[in-house]
């Protein structure tokens, strides 16, 4: 059976106020724990004015309260922004609140541009990418009481200990992230809603290349994909086109809010943005809940994972709570 998680990347629509998207994070979540999704993971962005969530570890632990069996974790946390320790404190006082609920997902993009992700790692200084597996294996851990006895910070425990810790994920659009979750052992999903190219192929050597861990014996995948679900394929397609605009606005400097519907089908594309938009279709699945199951069943058996995290983003948030309630019927959650 295919399990379908959540990703929430906490969009600000336009006519709305951050505060309005913080309220609907948490009665979306409310709805998908109702509904049978996996898990509900919360994005990491910067200085953005279309997406709300720069703190995951916070919504996680509102969330995780309101929820009564989802899982609860962060999508992802970027990891090079932080000490490895402050994180692995985090998430064990999240484990310790709500054990046996908490993921902690590690991303290693700044989820932000550059002078932002320079205003983030001001106190510390960036550690640099190449400094990335050394970190994650830090935080692990940190996470497991299981420094190296060489290790420079070997007296240092992240509190509050406990017998469980949260279940890690590394998250990726390439295969960099793929590669230190196979050798580190631990779960990996890949963002197909990104980078569809070269998604399934990365996956798939994720799980031939496994070194079993002390977190995971076999590996654990899943992928990451944007769907829009409506009653009929044109109302589908329709609300999509928000997305479209949005994400042609924040890759061209002209970042703002979800625009309306309204606005995304007056707006005058040229030719090259029309291009752009052609792509941005061609790594989602939009349509009616038969549609996109057969689509979701196609790209889980390419990956050969068996979850896959929905993304859906619409500018009327009971449009996307609606998607989310087709796609949860027609799989029988």
């Amino acid at each position: 059976m295919l399990r379908l998680s959540v990703l929430d990347q906490s969009p600000v629509r336009s006519g709305g106020t951050p505060a309005d998207t913080i309220q609907e994070t948490l009665e979306l979540a409310q709805a998908c724990d109702r509904l049978g999704y996996h898990r509900y993971w919360l994005a990491e962005h910067h200085s953005t004015p279309g997406l709300a969530g720069s703190s995951p570890e916070i919504l996680i632990g509102q969330i995780a309260a309101r929820t009564r069996r989802i899982r609860v974790g962060s999508g992802g946390v970027m990891l090079q922004h932080y000490s490895p320790l402050k994180v692995a404190e985090n998430f064990r006082v999240l484990e310790t609140l709500f054990p046996g609920r908490i993921d902690l997902g590690i991303g290693r993009a700044p989820g932000s541009d550059q002078i932002t992700a320079r205003a983030l790692q001001e106190a510390g200084g960036a550690p640099g990418f190449d400094r990335f597996p050394e970190q994650v294996a830090d935080l692990i851990a940190f996470l497991h009481d299981a420094l190296p006895a060489d290790h420079r910070f070997r007296a240092v425990k992240a509190m509050p200990t406990g017998p469980t810790a949260p279940e890690i994920w590394l998250l990726g659009s390439s295969d960099g992230s793929a590669a230190i979750a196979a050798g580190l052992g631990t779960a990996f999903s890949f963002a197909h809603f990104i980078n569809p190219d070269g998604g399934a192929e990365i996956t798939r050597a994720y799980a031939r290349q496994f070194r079993p861990s002390a977190m995971l014996d076999a590996p654990r995948a899943s992928a990451a994909i944007f769907v829009v679900c409506a009653d009929t394929p044109t109302e589908a397609q329709r609300l999509a086109r928000s997305r479209e605009l949005f994400l042609l606005r924040l890759y061209t400097g002209r970042a703002g809010r979800y625009p309306t519907v309204e606005e995304a089908e007056s707006y005058p594309y040229t030719a090259r943005e029309a291009a752009f938009v052609e792509a941005l279709r061609a790594r989602s699945v939009v349509g009616t809940p038969e549609q996109v199951h057969e689509r979701l069943v196609a790209v889980a058996g390419d990956y050969g994972v068996g979850e896959l995290v929905i993304v859906t983003i619409t500018h009327d948030p009971k449009a996307r709570l609606r998607s989310y309630e087709l796609l949860a019927q027609v799989f029988s959650l």
